[in-house]
C-alpha cells in the first residue's frame, strides 16, 4: 500500500461525506463542484493555510503536530476511530519512523488456550488481520463454517465475502461486510508494510467486486464489541453479543466473545449448541450401536 495514496484516499473521502450544512458554514449560492467540503473549507475550519492542508491531503503528513492532526480531525468530524486512524497514517510516514515494525511473537500459548477452554461461552482468539488463531469448542461449534482442513488460518474476511454459506449465517450480511472491511482497513493503517495484510487484501479485492468496492470507501473502524443475530445451521437464530478482550503483549489480538441475555430462547440456543459441540467430539458409533440407543416408539 502506498502511503501517500492512502492518507489521500482517507482524507478525500472525509471530506467529501460533510456538506457545508454540516460544518456549520455559511450558505454560498452558485453551483458546487464537489457535494462535501472544498479544501480551502477545511484548512479554515482547521485554522491551516490552504497551501499546507493541500500537502497533507496529498500524502505529506509526515511532521505534523499532533495540535494540527487534531484541528484536521476537528474540521473533518472524525470519530474516535477515524482519528485513531489518521494518527496511524501520520507515524507512518513520520520522519526517523523504522518501516519495518517487529512482529510480536505469538500469545497463544497453553495457559491462552486453558482460559479459553474454560469459558463457558463461545470464544476465539482473532488478530488484525481477522484470523482465527484459537478457539475453545463452543467458538468452533458457533462457526462451523469457519473451520474446515486446511494450512492457512480460519479468516472471517474469507469467509464472509468468499463462501456463500456466509449469507445465510449472517442476519444482517451488508453489516458484517461493512464492519469487517473497516477492521481491515484500520489494520492497514497501522502498518501499511504488513506483507500478510497487503497479500489478504490483494487477494479480497481481486476475487470479490464487492469487497473492492466497500473498500474504496476508507471506512475504518475498530472492533471491541456489539450485537448481531445469526442463524446457525443446528440450533437456529440467535442474537448475541460480542465483546473483546486485548491480550497482553499485542492490544491487536484479542479474545472475542459471544454472550446472549439470560432467559432468552438465545440463551436456550447456546446451550443447545454446547451440547452439539460435545457430539461433535464424541467418535462416531457404528450402525449396530446406533440402533441399539435410538429411542423405542410404544
Amino acid at each position: 500500500m502506498e502511503f501517500q495514496q492512502e492518507i489521500r484516499g482517507f482524507l478525500m473521502s472525509r471530506r467529501a461525506r460533510i456538506t457545508p450544512e454540516q460544518a456549520g458554514l455559511p450558505f454560498v449560492g452558485g453551483n458546487r463542484r464537489v457535494t462535501g467540503l472544498r479544501r480551502e473549507e477545511v484548512a479554515m475550519l482547521a485554522g491551516l493555510s490552504v497551501e499546507y492542508y493541500t500537502r497533507i491531503e496529498r500524502g505529506q503528513l509526515g511532521g505534523a503536530s499532533e495540535s494540527v492532526l487534531d484541528a484536521v480531525a476537528r474540521a473533518l468530524q472524525l470519530d474516535d476511530d477515524e482519528r485513531a486512524h489518521l494518527y496511524d497514517l501520520a507515524r507512518s510516514v513520520a520522519p526517523g519512523t523504522s518501516r519495518r515494525r517487529p512482529r510480536p511473537t505469538s500469545p497463544i500459548t497453553a495457559s491462552v488456550q486453558q482460559v479459553l477452554d474454560s469459558m463457558s461461552v463461545p470464544a476465539v482468539v482473532q488478530n488484525g488481520r481477522l484470523d482465527v488463531l484459537a478457539a475453545n469448542d463452543l467458538g468452533r461449534a458457533l462457526y462451523a463454517d469457519l473451520f474446515p482442513a486446511g494450512k492457512q488460518p480460519p479468516n472471517f474476511a474469507r469467509y464472509v465475502f468468499l463462501d456463500p454459506r456466509a449469507e445465510a449465517f449472517y442476519d444482517d450480511l451488508e453489516e458484517a461486510k461493512n464492519l469487517l472491511v473497516a477492521i481491515l482497513r484500520a489494520t492497514a493503517g497501522r502498518d501499511p508494510l504488513d506483507k500478510q495484510v497487503s497479500e489478504l487484501i490483494g487477494e479480497l479485492s481481486t476475487r470479490s467486486t464487492d469487497f473492492s468496492t466497500r473498500w474504496a470507501k476508507h471506512n475504518v473502524r475498530l472492533h471491541t464489541r456489539g450485537r448481531k443475530v445469526v442463524h446457525h445451521p443446528v440450533v437456529g437464530t440467535m442474537e448475541l453479543a460480542y465483546d473483546d478482550f486485548a491480550l497482553p503483549g499485542d492490544p491487536h489480538v484479542t479474545i472475542t466473545t459471544w454472550t446472549a441475555a439470560p432467559g432468552t430462547p438465545s440463551a436456550d440456543a447456546l446451550t443447545l449448541l454446547a451440547t452439539w459441540a460435545e457430539t461433535q467430539k464424541q467418535p462416531q458409533t457404528t450402525s449396530d450401536d446406533a440402533r441399539r440407543i435410538r429411542p423405542r416408539h410404544t
